[in-house]
């Protein structure tokens, strides 16, 4: 008895919600148009698809960037390692994490 009077007050509530909800979208016409219940499933979809895609772009963007970067430290330290003498560069020595490596040309 008890869960024949839980599962009638489900259904009146969701009753009361379609009605509430074709009311306040419809207005006076409410009884001749109905909502689809998929047409908000597929705008969330879309939205949550879009959501996703802008994600992937802007992760992609910034992991380019900071790799990017990565590349012109690299530069920099290379090109300020270079000893320059008569306008000719004369020997290279490059701090590595691993340790000193040197070169002469």
């Amino acid at each position: 008895m008890a869960r024949d009077y839980d599962s009638q007050l489900l259904e009146s509530v969701a009753v009361r919600r379609r009605r509430l909800r074709d009311a306040s979208l419809f207005g006076a016409q409410r009884s001749r148009r109905t909502l689809d219940e998929n047409v908000g499933k597929l705008f969330g979809g879309i939205a949550l698809a879009a959501v996703v895609c802008a994600g992937c772009v802007g992760w992609s963007f910034i992991s380019e960037k900071f790799a990017d970067k990565e590349k012109q430290d690299q530069r920099d330290a290379y090109r300020s390692a270079v000893v320059v003498r008569d306008g000719e560069p004369r020997g290279v020595e490059l701090w590595t994490p691993v340790g000193r490596v040197g070169a002469s040309w």
